[in-house]
C-alpha cells in the first residue's frame, strides 16, 4: 500500500504542475515554439493559452482545484489553473 500512496502523491503533485510543464515543453522546443508564436500572432495570447489549458484538462480528464499557480516556471504564462 505504501507504493500506491507514494504514486498517488507524485501524480497529485504532477497534476498541479502539468500546465506549467506543457508550456515549458513548448518553450524549450524550437519547432513547437515557432508554431506557438505563429498562433499568438493570429490569435490573442490569452486565447491560445486558455485553449491549451483546456486541452490539457480534457486530455487528462482533470478537475480544477480552488488554486491557481501565480508563479509558473514557464515564461509563456503568468499563471495557470491547478488540477487534481
Amino acid at each position: 500500500m505504501a507504493i500506491k500512496k507514494f504514486a498517488d502523491k507524485v501524480l497529485d503533485k504532477f497534476s498541479k504542475e502539468i500546465t506549467d510543464q506543457i508550456f515549458l515543453s513548448i518553450q524549450n522546443n524550437r519547432e513547437l515554439m515557432h508554431e506557438y508564436l505563429r498562433l499568438i500572432s493570429e490569435n490573442s495570447i490569452d486565447t491560445v493559452n486558455q485553449q491549451i489549458g483546456k486541452a490539457v484538462k480534457n486530455r487528462y480528464k482533470l478537475n480544477n482545484t480552488d488554486s491557481k499557480q501565480d508563479d509558473p516556471k514557464s515564461t509563456l504564462i503568468q499563471s495557470h489553473q491547478e488540477f487534481e
